[in-house]
């Protein structure tokens, strides 16, 4: 183990312990997005504790042009303003919390290296195995990261803001660079995706690299050795003998308990809605998920409406909020419908399910039997008399009806107007679903 990372503490960043495996799920090899810090237990403490952790904040505090917004900064940093923390090839994008109640958007810029310096830095860590057991180890040697001018100089880091401060950089922008220091400094392969390279993509061609390097350099003493290689056999004989020593392949991963929550989506100009990107990005979670661990798509047979029912009936709000206001004029547009329907269509859905929006929707001819001991039973507990058409029971203000799952559900409207809306907890006894509309259960 190199010096550096030897003197760093195993848990230097906190939060990291105890949330680290679910941030590492929630990232592609081009995208990590990492929870929110809490805040530093000694915020006189250096925000970074490696040599490139340091560097990085020496380009912050080169660059700033106001000592005082940077000191606030840090203080936003050291108490955890900085909410989840969103890293792309060339960018870091995080909100803020401030002294306003509505956060505001940081974004740092960093240049992407271009191809030739990755290929000066590959070829450099491929060609020293101490380089090689550097990185592995999450160590980044001085020599190693001046091949490719890695680290920011002055100058390098561009920062941007959603706040009114135009200063270069404000202090939300400076608490998210203090924030990334402390994300570079545990792992240098952040430093590297913001400058374009992942870590998958990186490892997979170091190694590719490596195992040609050491191939070519065995040949080579193998021709030193013995002279020149006259082994004539056919190429496909010998591979078919490699094979035959590979070991098994390993068994595959067991799908999570759960599906995943996605990472956060900051609001952008022209960029979709984030609340509907989240919804959208939720929902295909929680189906892939079920598919994959059942192998049965537990929404294939639905319509469009149907699932805008449905999306609409797990958002919280009742469509009373803003966001689901919006959430609910987009769905309904999207379907044909007005979001008085949806609204109806929500209250079917919650009442009993996909059930309940056919009994919503559908009026049919139910068989003999329940539905005409239905109309006896009520008037027997004192009820008004109802009146029947086809699976429905009457009155002017309250209503009765039979779903195909032999049900009774309630619905409520006005007197003298035709505007019925679910009402109560649907039961295969009609005394107790009517019950339940009236409130006396």
């Amino acid at each position: 183990m190199s010096p550096a990372r030897a003197r760093r503490p195993a848990a230097h960043v906190p939060g990291r312990a105890r949330a680290g495996e679910q941030a590492q799920a929630r990232h592609t090899d081009t995208r990590r997005t990492f929870p929110p810090l809490p805040p530093r237990a000694r915020p006189s403490t250096a925000f970074a504790l490696t040599w490139w952790g340091n560097a990085w904040v020496d380009a912050l505090e080169d660059t700033a042009l106001d000592p005082a917004r940077l000191a606030r900064g840090r203080a936003y940093a050291d108490r955890g303003h900085v909410d989840a923390i969103t890293v792309t090839p060339g960018r870091v994008v995080a909100y803020v919390h401030g002294s306003r109640p509505r956060p505001y958007r940081a974004e740092l810029r960093l240049r992407t290296l271009p191809d030739e310096a990755w290929e000066r830095f590959l070829d450099t860590a491929v060609s020293r195995p101490d380089h090689m057991a550097s990185l592995l180890d999450k160590d980044v040697p001085h020599a190693l990261a001046a091949t490719a001018d890695l680290l920011p100089a002055v100058d390098d880091l561009t920062p941007e803001c959603t706040c009114p401060d135009r200063a270069h950089p404000c202090k939300h922008a400076a608490a998210l660079c203090y924030q990334t220091a402390r994300l570079i400094d545990e792992d240098p392969f952040v430093l590297f995706l913001l400058r374009g390279r992942g870590e998958q993509e990186l490892l997979a061609d170091l190694t590719r690299r490596h195992a040609t390097h050491t191939a070519r350099e065995q040949q080579e003493s193998r021709a030193e050795a013995s002279g020149p290689d006259l082994d004539s056999r056919p190429a496909r004989d010998v591979f078919a003998q490699d094979a035959a020593r590979l070991p098994a392949l390993p068994p595959e991963f067991p799908p999570p308990a759960h599906p995943e929550r996605p990472p956060s989506y900051p609001q952008a100009p022209g960029a979709p809605d984030p609340l509907a990107l989240d919804l959208l990005a939720t929902e295909a979670a929680a189906r892939a998920h079920a598919l994959l661990t059942t192998g049965v798509d537990p929404l294939a047979g639905f319509t469009p409406w149907q699932d805008a029912v449905r999306l609409a009936a797990a958002h919280p709000g009742s469509g009373l909020t803003a966001a689901t206001r919006t959430l609910y004029a987009s769905l309904a547009r999207g379907t044909g419908r007005t979001p008085g329907d949806l609204a109806r269509a929500v209250a079917a859905w919650r009442q009993g399910g996909f059930a309940g929006l056919g009994v919503l929707e559908e009026e049919w001819d139910p068989p003999a039997g329940p539905f005409d001991r239905a109309r006896p039973a009520l008037l027997a507990t004192g009820h008004p008399e109802f009146r029947p058409r086809r699976n429905r029971l009457s009155t002017p203000s309250l209503q009765l009806r039979l779903g195909r799952d032999g049900r009774w559900y309630g619905y409520e409207s006005d007197p003298g107007r035709e505007d019925w809306w679910p009402r109560g907890e649907p039961s295969p006894d009609p005394v107790a679903a009517l019950d339940s509309l009236l409130g006396l259960t």
